[in-house]
């Protein structure tokens, strides 16, 4: 926790520059030349409130290593949830603090405030208002300059200081400039006797041992940049002066109540214990210790070692790091997983000790990694990636990734635990689903969201062109539907048509037409009753893909409600046109328009609206990342007034089996899902079966993956799912309510009788000859579904998800004589004048 900071403009003297970093973060603007770019300096960086927002200077700043911006309020509302909250200060005038709405306030991580004075007691009061936020001040003048016991009085309150570089010094105190050090130490406060301060050591984060520090000792760490300390027998010690093992001081914190000191340190000589170790605290351990050992092989490895082999052969070390690297990969329990990466960081590290780089310079490279808004993509490199030919079918094939899939040999099977067994850390680590970085994915979709919002079909024109590589004059098309662009082959429109006709049955079903009405009390009557979300848009993912199973599962319920418009976006062709299949869907469901865009920027343009794009109030339908972060970002911004469906993470199921399946089914309806991409989680929950039976099921999981043309994606998500054992029906329910999958499929002997006890779940298949395809295509269910264990929470789409709920009363004389005086009563209570009013007004005109 730095004690104060420093806002360096231009001219800053380089000696008093590096002292002022050893403190802490420096406040640079953005014309500010004194620290470049990429340095590795802690930097925030002020923007001028004057200039116009360049929400891509701010993402280069932050992807070029600054810690945090801060940026003025007119720029909140188009940086807040783009930008991660804890990367954005809020500069504020002192006049405009009581301003900031609570969405503003959460959306940052602290406020700089501009103040004429330092008012103590303001700040304090300002300081309640941004509970668990960073709290700046910086006085507008330099003239004259705040004493020390108002600095420190604003850093007891837990507001930080800011001051101009220019009005700070190395040499002592005058009337224009404040010494450094007497700013940094004039907060510290010491509750023993001597005065002095408890300081830990640190090097590369490893504790080297406990000191003390003075101010005078502190003052000249910060300037010299040696370990400076203060010995309680001996006074100043200038640590090293004498053994040679001195200290560069890279960074002097002080704790979080102002009593203690960290230094963190780059240590020479034998070390830091007068024992001649490197800590007091005993030898290295780990990274650390075999940190240690290589350097010293590098500089006498014993001739013929290993170590010495492998630093002289940069071949040999180049293919023991990817056979590792391989065998990470394929390894699959807890135990062979942390042997094989121990192997690999063991050869990784030997290549970074032999050129020079160390533990610290791989901590920094990560540190500065993570500063990092934008990421790219990470596709592996095509040397890693072997290329799938494209299916017969035409249907988009996810990428293929990881050395081990290209192993044609290699078996195809899940990993197996017991649920008896297993410990509450293991069970938690069975229902965990990859961790989705949705804000990072906003922050991506940012811009194109906003692009839309600002510039139209003219953007969406643009986007179009660029990731869908199509080329339009027009971004929507309207009824009536050219027939040409729904030909179809004759079986395919028939299966469209059943599929059709079932889905519409069962969602028809589900309309609830009467009003709920209840007579609460005599003379009061309540009701609630069903209307039609007016405005729809419906995502229906495309390009590549043919996909008219979603057009219906969407497409449908929104026209059973009564929904006026119904807006279709799916990517188009690279030719411009609209698959038939989804043409014919849309036709089928009496569609508004269809939009020809995918991605963000077709969530954007039904969520805000274009001169040809119609405006909805609610968007729903799966898609990849892009979309969903993009669903979630409007839903977020009161200007779209627009909601959605539900969050979407990867595809899943779950199969519950006993002896009573047959292994072949259970293995293609987990294959079933195995297939959507490599990220989709495949869980089986084995009641009672033998090793041989889960070995059965495991065969024909390994022979079925074999003959399908998603083969590559299978050998990718297969490995990564689970067989689960369990002793009984009811133990496998439990845990299945605990995973809330999407799909759950129940192969047990009479299955439909476990259906009462299913509490989570999107959808569910009940015995051997339902399986979870006709869910998909045609049985009449939605397959719209949530996942990622959001079954806990949401329902699959549904008719009523295309509605909305409005309740009424009507209350006679008599109902409010009976209902009124409770009313104000309660009004009363709750110091609501007007509520108890608009009772008794009426209560008075009865009696008059």
């Amino acid at each position: 926790m730095a004690s104060f900071l420093p806002l360096v403009e231009a001219g800053v003297d380089e000696s008093l520059l590096s002292s002022l970093a050893r403190l802490g973060p420096l406040i640079l603007t953005t014309t500010s030349d004194a620290v470049p770019l990429d340095s590795a300096i802690d930097r925030y960086i002020l923007f001028d409130q004057s200039a116009p927002l360049d929400l891509d200077e701010i993402v280069q700043r932050l992807d070029s290593g600054a810690t945090k911006v801060i940026i003025p309020t007119a720029w909140a509302k188009e940086v807040v949830g783009i930008i991660p909250a804890e990367r954005i200060i809020l500069l504020l005038d002192v006049n405009n603090v009581s301003a900031v709405s609570d969405k503003l306030r959460n959306g940052v991580s602290g406020v700089l405030i501009k103040t004429p004075s330092l008012d103590v007691d303001f700040i304090t009061s300002v300081s309640r208002f941004f509970t668990g936020k960073a709290i700046h001040v910086l006085p507008e003048s330099t003239s004259p300059l705040p004493p020390l016991s108002n600095l420190r009085d604003l850093r007891t309150a837990g507001a930080i200081p800011v001051l101009n570089a220019a009005s700070l010094t190395l040499s002592a105190s005058t009337s224009s400039q404040l010494n450094i050090g007497d700013i940094f130490t004039a907060s510290l406060t010491s509750d023993r006797p001597d005065g002095l301060f408890p300081t830990v050591v640190t090097e590369d984060g490893r504790s080297l041992g406990l000191v003390y520090s003075s101010v005078e000792s502190v003052k000249e760490s910060i300037i010299t940049g040696k370990g400076v300390y203060q010995s309680r027998k001996h006074g100043l010690w200038r640590k090293g002066e004498t053994s040679g093992a001195t200290q560069e001081v890279l960074r002097i914190r002080v704790d979080c109540d102002l009593d203690a000191l960290e230094f963190s340190v780059v240590q020479t000589g034998v070390g830091f214990c007068h024992l001649n170790r490197a800590s007091c605290f005993g030898e290295a351990e780990g990274l650390s210790a075999l940190e240690k050992t290589l350097r010293s092989r590098l500089a006498s490895a014993p001739e013929g070692s290993y170590t010495q082999r492998l630093f002289k052969d940069p071949k040999l070390l180049q293919a023991k790091i990817m056979e590792e690297a391989d065998e990470l990969c394929t390894a699959n329990t807890k135990e062979e997983i942390a042997f094989e990466a121990a192997d690999l960081f063991y050869f990784a590290l030997t290549r970074c000790v032999a050129a020079g780089v160390g533990v610290a310079d791989i901590e920094r490279a990560l540190d500065k990694k993570a500063k990092k808004v934008t990421r790219r993509p990470g596709n592996a490199k095509p040397q890693w990636v072997e290329k799938p030919q494209p299916p017969s079918n035409g249907s988009a094939v996810a990428p293929i990734v990881s050395p081990a899939s290209r192993n044609p040999d290699a078996p195809i099977r899940m990993r197996t635990h017991d649920l008896s067994t297993a410990s509450a850390e293991q069970r938690a680590a069975f229902l965990r689903r990859p961790v989705l970085k949705s804000a990072e994915m906003i922050a991506k979709v940012g811009p194109i969201v906003n692009e839309v919002r600002k510039r139209g079909d003219a953007a969406l024109l643009e986007f179009t062109a660029k990731f869908d590589r199509a080329k339009l004059s027009s971004t929507t098309i309207f009824p009536p539907f050219a027939p040409e662009s729904m030909e179809l082959d004759p079986a395919v429109k028939e299966a469209i048509d059943v599929a059709y006709a079932n889905v519409h049955k069962f969602h028809a079903a589900q309309v609830k037409g009467d009003a709920l009405v209840v007579e609460t009390t005599p003379g009061v009557v309540c009701s609630r009753f069903s209307r039609p979300i007016a405005r729809v848009g419906l995502y229906v993912p495309g390009g590549t893909a043919i996909l008219p199973s979603t057009a219906l599962m969407l497409g449908v319920p929104a026209q059973v409600a009564g929904c006026k418009e119904i807006v279709v976006a799916t990517p188009p062709r690279s030719d411009g046109s609209i698959t038939p299949e989804v043409m014919y869907v849309a036709h089928l469901v009496g569609a508004s328009a269809i939009l020809k865009a995918g991605g963000a920027q077709a969530v954007a343009a039904m969520a805000y609206g274009t001169k040809t794009v119609p405006k909805v109030d609610k968007i729903f339908g799966p898609g990849n990342q892009w979309v969903t972060a993009a669903k979630m970002l409007v839903q977020n911004d009161t200007d779209a007034l627009v909601s959605i469906d539900m969050p979407a993470g990867p595809s899943e199921v779950l199969v519950i089996a006993d002896s009573t399946c047959k292994p072949e089914f259970v293995a293609a309806d987990l294959l079933s899902q195995a297939e959507h991409g490599v990220d989709s989680q495949v869980v089986l929950v084995a009641v009672n079966l033998s090793d041989e039976e889960v070995s059965a099921i495991g065969y024909e999981v390994d022979s079925q993956a074999r003959a399908l043309p998603r083969v590559d994606i299978i050998r990718e998500s297969i490995p990564k799912s689970l067989i689960v054992k369990a002793s009984s029906a009811e133990e496998a329910i439990e845990f299945s309510n605990d995973y809330a999958p999407e799909h759950l499929i129940i192969h047990l002997k009479n299955a439909s009788a476990s259906l009462p006890l299913i509490q989570n779940a999107g959808s569910v298949f009940i015995g051997p000859y339902t399986p979870e395809s006709c869910g998909d295509y045609a049985s009449g269910t939605n397959h719209t579904l949530p996942t990622n264990g959001y079954a806990r929470q949401f329902s699959g789409v549904n008719t009523q998800s295309f509605q909305k709920h409005i309740t009424s009363q009507e209350i006679t004389v008599d109902g409010l004589k009976a209902l009124g005086p409770v009313v104000a009563t309660l009004a009363d209570r709750e110091g609501l004048g007007a509520h108890a009013n608009a009772v008794r007004i009426r209560l008075r005109d009865m009696t008059a």
